[in-house]
């Protein structure tokens, strides 16, 4: 049986931390990091981007729970000045906010580039704030980074509220009507069940894996992920080693202390993707690799130009053409559109 052809297929990665990592290295300074050449301590720069096929992004604008309150609402809207900046910048990069916006850009031979927010603490339990960051154009919020909020429990966190609070639900409520994502990366099992009773729209998990391949917290339990049909939503792989990798997991959270040589390979991705597929169907999956939040990355992924190497481990998995195209970027640009406000 001939192999699938990969060539030319986009990529729309659902989650990358460069816009704090710049932050750290150069202030956000693009004269001092100009990401329009080969940027060795980053995971992402332009050149790599389109060896790559990343032809859109939902860059993350997180900034640390160390970050509270007012704090935390200002770095946030420096990390989307930061976007929009890059953007300003490079001619090759534009704006999106929308599907279709996503798909001129790419009519015109350009990077889109959309917002993506990463932990609840970025609006200070603040409706208004939330309504301030979706007229920028943030597309999802993540409910939790790895600490709880006062109104939802994180993954990796001790249990508090049990999920959601009362204003918790009216955040998720509140994030359909004014079209961003609801994110349940990060949340705890808990958290990603009260929120799929709550939405009336599809939700993502920006970057997450399977916990029946790693068990890790962080990663989705199967009677979460077989609710994602009925709710239209998409789940989207990283390539994180603890997330992907068991004895990688094992070591980090102190149940060995074997460290595994390699770390973790382009294999363990394949396997979560592979069982993401089995559970909620290849119209729910995506890719959400977590480049440039992390320290180590498998070998064989280590940037944003080896998304070819796992389209083709894919394609001899015997995944087709049209799979890829779904997984890749078909099946979150539903949801986009299902989320649009």
């Amino acid at each position: 049986m001939p192999s699938t052809d990969t060539t030319g297929i986009r990529v729309l990665d659902g989650h990358n931390d460069l816009p704090w990592h710049h932050r750290e290295l150069a202030g956000h300074d693009l004269d001092r990091c100009d990401i329009s050449e080969h940027q060795p301590a980053l995971h992402t720069d332009l050149p790599r981007m389109r060896a790559g096929g990343l032809a859109a992004q939902l860059w993350s604008v997180w900034v640390p729970c160390e970050l509270q309150g007012e704090a935390a609402v200002a770095a946030t809207h420096e990390q989307i000045d930061f976007v929009e900046a890059m953007c300003a910048r490079y001619d090759e990069m534009v704006l999106a906010r929308t599907a279709a916006d996503v798909e001129a850009a790419w009519a015109d031979g350009r990077h889109a580039a959309l917002i993506g927010m990463e932990g609840g603490h970025s609006i200070d339990e603040s409706l208004e704030h939330l309504e301030a960051f979706a007229a920028r154009g943030a597309r999802y919020l993540t409910l939790t980074h790895n600490d709880n909020t006062p109104w939802a429990d994180s993954a990796t966190d001790e249990r508090v509220h049990g999920g959601l609070t009362d204003f918790g639900r009216e955040v998720v409520r509140r994030m359909n009507a004014l079209g961003m994502m609801v994110d349940l990366s990060h949340v705890s099992a808990e958290t990603m069940h009260q929120a799929l009773d709550t939405t009336s729209r599809p939700v993502v998990f920006s970057h997450s894996g399977a916990r029946a391949v790693t068990d890790h917290p962080r990663n989705v339990p199967d009677d979460v992920l077989t609710r994602i049909p009925g709710n239209g939503g998409v789940v989207m792989a990283n390539v994180v080693p603890k997330f992907v990798n068991q004895a990688r997991a094992d070591e980090v959270l102190g149940r060995t202390d074997i460290v595994p040589d390699p770390v973790a390979t382009v294999a363990d991705v394949v396997a979560h993707l592979t069982h993401l597929r089995e559970v909620v169907g290849i119209e729910h999956v995506g890719i959400g690799a977590d480049y440039d939040g992390v320290d180590e990355t498998p070998v064989g992924l280590e940037d944003v130009a080896t998304y070819p190497v796992l389209l083709a481990a894919l394609a001899e998995q015997g995944w087709s053409r049209a799979d890829l195209e779904a997984l890749a970027h078909g099946n979150i640009l539903r949801v986009l559109r299902d989320t649009e406000a």
